[in-house]
């Protein structure tokens, strides 16, 4: 169906549950600017969401708290002239938002320590800069009784 928002092969946000609204926007339109609705928002109800499985639900509310208001994500959308174009570029925003939201996180680090050898250079590195500097700034003075 026209207008779903694919996240994945297998998630898909259909079309009813994004909402759309338009106002008009500031910038660059020449005439038009005045009279046409070229701004878009686009909403998204992520905590009332049926199209996603409730651990991914649960990961991208997680991860976007600090982001919704009242459990929906809204993208605003108003650089392009043409309305037609803020809502491909609002729907890009999005899907790329939902796919970072619901992605699994990264493995744990595993702890290494550094080699041997690398622990040597780096304290040789620490003397050779010791040295240079301990010869900074101290005029030298001739031995006395030469």
């Amino acid at each position: 169906m026209a207008g779903d928002l694919k996240l994945s092969e297998t998630l898909t946000i259909p079309a009813r549950e994004l909402a759309w609204r338009f106002s008009r926007s500031s910038g660059p339109g020449g005439q038009g600017v005045n009279t046409t609705d070229s701004r878009v928002e686009l909403v998204f109800a992520l905590e009332a969401s049926e199209a996603l499985p409730r651990a991914l639900q649960q990961r991208a509310l997680q991860r976007l708290a600090g982001r919704l208001v009242e459990g929906t994500v809204v993208i605003t959308a108003s650089e392009e002239r043409s309305q037609w174009l803020n809502r491909q570029v609002a729907l890009r925003r999005l899907q790329e938002l939902l796919r970072w939201a619901i992605s699994p996180p990264p493995p744990p680090r595993r702890p290494t320590r550094p080699s041997k050898g690398s622990v040597e250079r780096r304290l040789m590195a620490k003397r050779l800069r010791a040295r240079i500097k301990g010869n900074r700034g101290r005029a030298r003075r001739p031995e006395e009784g030469d």
